[in-house]
């Protein structure tokens, strides 16, 4: 298993000979709610499209996991894998094979790597999107990914999880609290 960190939420991983690229944001501005004038930001160096990709995952339809531009940008004939909200950004823009994955459902990728949804963030009223249990079928090794720290109870019930990606430190908004858990959880 090899990851590599590309900034903000995104990563490529590799395991058991499989590239999978998640929650992409390589090119561009990151806008909410195409409200530049509220929120724009920007990266310091902007990264290189990996090549030959297998997947791409998704973990939330908002703008810092499917980042348009670079959704836009990257060949629409390689499979994703996203939350109902995920799947539906990347369905609107053309994408030929989506396949969403609801909570407790499960993806096996060329019979060598299970990726299981599991109940990720709040980012509405009544949305809760994805977090990521995925496992190397060949050798066992399994890494669980969520960005906001918020912790599925699922979790505990699988035996082990080998490399957690998940924030080290809150981030609070005033009036709201946090959106970013991590110092606790």
């Amino acid at each position: 298993m090899q990851l590599t960190y590309l900034d903000s939420n995104s990563w490529l991983m590799e395991i058991s000979g499989k590239r999978i690229l998640l929650d992409p944001w390589l090119v561009g501005d990151l806008v909410f709610g195409n409200l530049p004038w509220l929120f724009k930001g920007r990266k310091n160096t902007e990264r290189a499209i990996p090549e030959n990709l297998d997947l791409i995952l998704l973990s939330q339809g908002l703008e810092d996991h499917a980042h348009p531009p670079t959704l836009k940008v990257l060949d629409h004939n390689i499979p994703v894998v996203g939350s109902v909200n995920g799947a539906k950004v990347v369905a609107d823009l053309g994408y030929t094979e989506v396949i969403t994955l609801e909570h407790g459902q499960s993806y096996i990728l060329d019979q060598v790597v299970e990726i299981k949804a599991l109940p990720g963030s709040p980012t509405g009223v009544q949305t809760v999107e994805n977090a990521y249990l995925l496992t190397d079928l060949a050798k066992g090794y399994s890494l669980y990914y969520e960005p906001l720290g918020y912790h599925a109870p699922q979790l505990k019930e699988n035996t082990t999880v080998d490399v957690i990606i998940a924030p080290i430190i809150d981030l609070k908004i005033p009036l709201l609290g946090a959106v970013i858990k991590g110092q606790k959880t």
